[in-house]
């Protein structure tokens, strides 16, 4: 019932940037949570960043100060600006929404990842 589609990965030179969107579709009522996460291989998912209605964001110890996560509402959109790009930061990003749909159950879906390859 939600859909989750991302744009924007790819292959970077380290000290680069990327921008990353997902956008949502489906019947929706309220996003109270918007994240992203990454999985690299042999590792597990790890957060990145996320944002709260009410505006709260919390990010990744290792994102210090290097991205930035915002969110469109008319869009039910958000975005990972990514700046100062390092090659660990390679991975499978993926974006989560949780929030209620108009039938009134909550929902907790994901987008389909989209790659990111940062090169040293």
């Amino acid at each position: 019932q939600v859909q989750l589609v991302e744009s924007g990965g790819g292959l970077v030179q380290a000290g680069g940037s990327l921008r990353l969107s997902c956008a949502a579709s489906g019947s929706i009522s309220t996003i109270d949570y918007m994240g992203w996460y990454r999985q690299a291989p042999g590792q597990q998912r790890e957060l990145v960043a996320y944002r709260i209605s009410g505006g709260t964001t919390n990010y990744g110890d290792f994102v210090k100060g290097r991205f930035t996560i915002s969110r469109d509402n008319a869009k039910n959109a958000v975005y990972l600006q990514m700046d100062s790009l390092k090659p660990e930061d390679t991975a499978v990003y993926f974006c989560n929404f949780r929030g209620i749909l108009k039938s009134t159950n909550r929902f907790n879906g994901w987008g389909q990842g989209t790659q990111v390859t940062v090169s040293s």
